[in-house]
């Protein structure tokens, strides 16, 4: 595809067919994400490819309680939306309540580990929550789902899973002194999948000079 094609039309895809995915385009998927940047080029990240049944449906295990604790909060915000951002919405949500159940039916969850370490992260000692060492993480993320859009394949990033930490560990074997940042299920999607993305206009998004 086309670079701005791709970007413009990646949507958080979140229902996925269990047909398997040929392992040429698996390996191209993941070799995108190694062309990403990182501090020093030092590509402290890792992916866990998760294949095997047992262990998708006890990730879907330990995500979907946390998905559902989230619907309700979701819901009172939806009810002072104007239309036709309730209507997306809803849409939105229905589909995340789809993947909680079905999770496990995705050919592939990718579940990305990173060292801190291996990272440098210049804001740690700042009085806000660190978000720097992402920088040497969620390019690889994105250079996944984009990718997964060049191929047809669906995808969505999640993070719920991070607060099931110790026990994602302890499933898939990642080692002391590995984290997890992201898990993205990838499938061929059921229905259309992709398509034009609705997003803020650049002017409210951009400032010259100084924050306006």
């Amino acid at each position: 595809m086309e670079l701005y094609d791709a970007m413009s039309t990646l949507r958080a895809v979140r229902k996925i067919r269990p047909d398997p995915i040929p392992d040429e385009v698996l390996a191209r998927v993941f070799e995108a994400a190694t062309w990403a940047p990182t501090g020093g080029n030092h590509q402290g990240w890792h992916i866990v490819a998760v294949k095997d049944p047992a262990r998708k449906q006890a990730l879907e295990d330990l995500y979907r309680p946390h998905w559902e604790s989230y619907i309700p909060g979701y819901e009172a915000h939806m009810a002072d939306m104007p239309e036709p951002a309730r209507s997306s919405s809803a849409r939105a949500l229905a589909a995340g309540t789809y993947l909680s159940t079905h999770l496990h039916e995705a050919p592939v969850i990718a579940v990305f580990c990173f060292n801190p370490q291996r990272l440098t992260i210049t804001d740690s000692a700042l009085d806000r929550p660190s978000v720097v060492g992402g920088g040497s993480i969620y390019p690889a993320v994105q250079n996944l789902l984009l990718a997964c859009r060049n191929e047809g394949l669906g995808c969505v990033l999640t993070t719920l899973l991070c607060m099931e930490e110790e026990k994602v560990k302890a499933l898939l074997g990642i080692p002391e002194g590995w984290f997890t940042a992201a898990h993205v299920p990838i499938g061929y999607p059921v229905g259309g999948g992709h398509g034009p993305i609705s997003r803020k206009p650049l002017e409210q998004m951009l400032s010259w000079d100084q924050f306006d």
